[in-house]
């Protein structure tokens, strides 16, 4: 019965968090898809959350079939006559001319394209919505740009910044919060950031170079971050309206889709370590780390994901939905789709590119188990 009792806890707080965050994101995704293809007037025959043999489903009287497959990695949304890689074709019965009317693949073009572009569209919706609510009920993290403390020796002794001060401006950029700062200096180790600060009611200039700092987080990955080496006060929560929620919501999801695409940037120029590249186990991990903080840490932990599932889906990979939209730009461009045979080399490379970073990402998650480090240290 203990046994028992342990297998529970252990599902409870490792597994369940991680099948609950990927079945609402998957959900999400597909449902953009799904609403948009059915406004357009396209039959959709199935709903899938999760891959592989299906544990329960349903028909909908719209002949949508709505399944929960055993395979919780994944979804999909499959509409009549959709069953390539690249959605151009389809799939070999002999469509009656209603049928095809609703087919996806004999719609017009900015129809094909609303659609596909709709699932990571609603990504970015959904987290501006629980970003709101968020904002809204618990408060938007926020510390004051007010400089308590300057660290001897620090970037920001080197520059001038003195305790008291409050940072205004950082290369022409307003800083409101504590917060603010950061994001700027930690993407700018060893470059110059034109600092403005108000001093007794006066604004003071000065330059400042954060310094390069190798912080690992509390998964094990390694980063290298500017800092300027001062400490500001407490954090507060300060809690918005609704409409003043739905504003600042936005902007955050601004902000962490830039510093995300910042960060795919510095990978991909070297700058920084392809190590911090995580897949179904690093977030399985994470994601029960998150949900020990609290429900509202597990909403702002789904948020994030949500932003990195609809950019990455929107990459101009073959087999990604950024791969179909950019079929669809050469066909608007042409005047007509890419050849098949193209189209087919296309989605290879796409496949090939996503096989890699499987691998990659897997590799990377089985690298930081702690079994793994001590056999290899054996």
């Amino acid at each position: 019965m203990e046994l028992f009792g342990s297998l529970l806890n252990s599902f409870n707080d490792n597994i369940l968090p991680f099948i609950i965050l990927i079945a609402v994101l998957v959900f999400v995704h597909e449902w953009g898809h799904y609403i948009v293809a059915r406004l357009c007037g396209v039959t959709v025959e199935t709903f899938s959350i999760g891959f592989g043999p299906e544990l329960f489903g349903w028909k909908a009287k719209s002949g949508t079939h709505w399944r929960v497959a055993a395979l919780p990695l994944g979804g999909y949304v499959k509409m009549l006559g959709d069953t390539d890689p690249a959605s151009a074709g389809s799939d070999g019965k002999k469509l009656t001319k209603k049928q095809l009317k609703t087919a996806f693949f004999s719609q017009k073009l900015w129809k094909r394209a609303s659609i596909v572009a709709a699932g990571p569209a609603v990504n970015f919706l959904f987290a501006i919505l629980a970003l709101a609510v968020l904002f809204s009920i618990q408060g938007q993290p926020f510390t004051p740009p007010a400089v308590k403390e300057v660290v001897k020796m620090s970037a920001a002794e080197d520059g001038g910044i003195l305790p008291g001060d409050i940072i205004t401006h950082v290369d022409n950029k307003e800083i409101n919060r504590f917060e603010d700062l950061q994001a700027i200096v930690r993407d700018s180790a060893g470059v110059p950031l034109h600092v403005v600060v108000k001093r007794q009611n006066e604004n003071v200039p000065l330059i400042v170079v954060p310094q390069t700092k190798s912080m690992t987080d509390r998964f094990g990955t390694e980063h290298q971050i500017g800092v300027f080496g001062i400490k500001g006060g407490l954090p507060q929560l300060e809690k918005r309206g609704v409409f003043s929620a739905i504003y600042h919501a936005t902007i955050e999801t601004y902000v962490l889709t830039k510093s995300t695409l910042h960060a795919f940037g510095d990978m991909f120029m070297g700058v920084r370590s392809s190590d911090e590249i995580g897949g179904p186990i690093r977030i399985a991990q994470m994601s029960s780390e998150v949900k020990q903080d609290g429900w509202l840490s597990f909403i702002w932990f789904m948020a994030v994901l949500s932003i990195n599932l609809g950019l990455i889906n929107l990459f101009p990979i073959p087999v990604l939905d950024g791969g179909h939209l950019l079929f669809y730009a050469f066909e608007a461009v042409l005047g007509r789709p890419l050849s098949e045979k193209t189209q087919e080399y296309m989605v290879k490379a796409g496949l090939t590119v996503i096989l890699g970073l499987v691998v990659l990402s897997t590799w990377n998650d089985i690298s930081r188990l702690e079994y793994f480090k001590n056999l290899v240290a054996s």
